[in-house]
């Protein structure tokens, strides 16, 4: 298979006071401190979804919410019920800066929370960066973000000892947890002195640019296992179909588990701190539901991008398909741009087959309709 160049990604990654305009309204992203939301927290932004937006919440990729449907006559008022629960910063400028991934097991006053802490507290001191950069304070036991949207990482070594490195690197350098927010600035500004026109570290890690020798010096540990629903030590963990969330049933959820708080992860799971599981129907709770092994964009028509449907499509062929399915409503691959086993991708109104490639790579068929597909989906 030959791949071409992924497509331009147009816009910004939306935030609160610069949201994004898409096919349902405007979509308004709250980064919840540390990704955590008291219980109160998150009642209070369910009531802002379901009487300021269309009800929907996102989880994303950068263990963000995203409140969806918002018109702009509304967006005043939602930023300043954000204000009112306490999630939003006071400042525009940091608070587009604050794309900051935490290991969603820590606990108040350990390492992680303490770096994330620092590091939340001098994002003034950080060069102008393009706008999707971020951080994965990643200090668990074991890496849980290898696979996750970073630019600059913090881990531990195979014997425990902290460990800054770039993203698209194997080997970092050794810190200590006073010096670890120092380390992460430096790189930040060495990135932005030698980027160039790239605006990621991996593309000028794969480049003619080299970091200094200091900075490559010591292996990252092997990454942890995966994340899947289920009862677990703090709480309980629960999927999101697609990452959405609907509020009314969120709000359900929190109230009747008595979960204190609610961790947000990068992977279409949230847990809910001191809960139970739940017998429920609204949200996944077993590792097995064929709908946590389907990524679907949002799609037409909620995406000005998409031509199709692809989260109906992806209700209709759950559990008809063996292996990981990955349906994207255009070639930007907005829901996992990583090589899938199977990717449909959306072009005018009808899908292009990939096979174990990137939504912009050759397709193997094309012109594929939605019909077409529900007959033959086993077979693909």
């Amino acid at each position: 298979m030959s791949a071409t160049h992924r497509p331009e990604a147009k816009g910004w990654c939306p935030g609160a006071y610069r949201p994004m305009m898409s096919g349902d309204g405007l979509v308004v992203r709250v980064r919840p401190t540390c990704a955590r939301l008291t219980a109160d927290q998150v009642v209070g932004l369910c009531e802002v979804a379901d009487a300021l937006g269309n009800g929907v919440i996102d989880l994303t990729s950068r263990a963000n919410l995203q409140i969806r449907g918002v018109s702009e006559d509304n967006h005043a008022e939602v930023l300043q019920r954000l204000a009112a629960l306490d999630l939003l910063r006071d400042d525009p400028a940091l608070e587009s800066r604050r794309n900051i991934l935490i290991s969603p097991f820590w606990q108040g006053g350990d390492i992680t929370f303490r770096i994330a802490q620092e590091l939340t507290a001098r994002l003034g001191e950080l060069p102008d960066l393009p706008a999707k950069v971020g951080f994965a304070i990643d200090t668990g036991p074991a890496p849980v973000f290898r696979n996750n949207s970073a630019d600059f990482r913090l881990e531990h070594t195979p014997s425990g000892e902290l460990l800054v490195l770039a993203d698209g690197m194997a080997r970092g350098h050794v810190v200590d947890a006073d010096t670890a927010v120092d380390a992460l600035i430096e790189m930040a500004h060495w990135f932005e002195t030698h980027r160039g026109a790239a605006r990621r570290m991996a593309p000028v890690m794969m480049g003619q640019t080299r970091l200094p020798i200091a900075w490559q010096a010591t292996l990252n540990a092997a990454p942890a296992p995966k994340l899947v629903p289920g009862p677990h030590g703090m709480g309980a963990i629960y999927g999101a179909a697609f990452g959405q969330l609907d509020a009314s049933r969120l709000s359900t959820l929190v109230s009747a588990t008595g979960a204190t708080a609610l961790r947000v992860t990068p992977w279409r799971l949230f847990l809910l701190e001191e809960a139970e599981m739940a017998d429920t129907s609204d949200f996944i709770t077993r590792a097995d539901d064929p709908l946590f092994h389907i990524d679907a964009c949002p799609g037409a028509p909620r995406c000005n991008t998409a031509t199709v449907d692809t989260r109906q499509l992806a209700q209709d062929v759950a559990g008809r398909i063996k292996g990981p399915l990955h349906i994207s409503g255009c070639a930007k691959g907005c829901a996992r741009p990583r090589k899938t086993q199977t990717t449909l991708v959306g072009r005018d109104g009808k899908f292009d087959l990939v096979r174990n490639g990137l939504p912009w790579d050759e397709p193997v068929q094309t012109g594929l309709s939605p019909d077409t597909l529900l007959d033959i989906i086993g077979d693909i």
